[in-house]
């Protein structure tokens, strides 16, 4: 996938959870997710920019987003004695740091995956897992996976602002 298909499928995930974020009081927090999500969207792809990591290889795995989860985890324990924010869902703020570290990480995996190359979700365990299901410079793919999740996500903005079940 290219930069366009992974903020669609960013947004595709992220579409049920602004809508539940948005309709249980948690605006900011949509915001925040939504925000970071789609900032860090392309993050995996610093391999590029990494002499000696292979494109596909380490930060591409479920050890990088669980790694990536670490640090906001442990940024959110830095933050927490010093905010006392309601956090969604009953869950610490240090469990919603390293959620939205790791599922930051893992949509970009999704789109990847559909790609004939895959991805190695069990690095450094040699596997690659694909639904092969299109080439990652698809211009097709990628306008469609765009277009569908900003209807996504627009939809359930609106449903929750309107206050409508899904």
């Amino acid at each position: 996938m290219f930069r366009r298909g992974h903020l669609g499928v960013a947004m595709l995930t992220l579409s049920p959870i602004t809508f539940w974020l948005l309709s249980t009081g948690y605006p900011v927090f949509a915001a925040l997710v939504a925000g970071t999500v789609l900032y860090l969207a392309m993050l995996p792809d610093v391999d590029h920019r990494i002499p000696g990591i292979p494109h596909r290889g380490p930060t591409h795995s479920l050890l990088f987003a669980g790694a990536v989860g670490a640090v906001f985890a442990a940024a959110a324990s830095l933050v927490e004695p010093v905010l006392s924010v309601a956090v969604p869902g009953g869950v610490s703020m240090v469990a919603f740091g390293f959620l939205l570290g790791f599922g930051a990480v893992f949509t970009h995996l999704l789109g990847d995956v559909i790609t004939p190359a895959g991805v190695n979700f069990l690095w450094p365990y040699p596997r690659e897992w694909s639904l092969y299901l299109t080439p990652a410079d698809s211009t097709l793919w990628n306008w469609g996976l765009f277009g569908l999740g900003v209807f996504a996500m627009a939809g359930s903005v609106a449903l929750a602002v309107r206050g409508l079940p899904i």
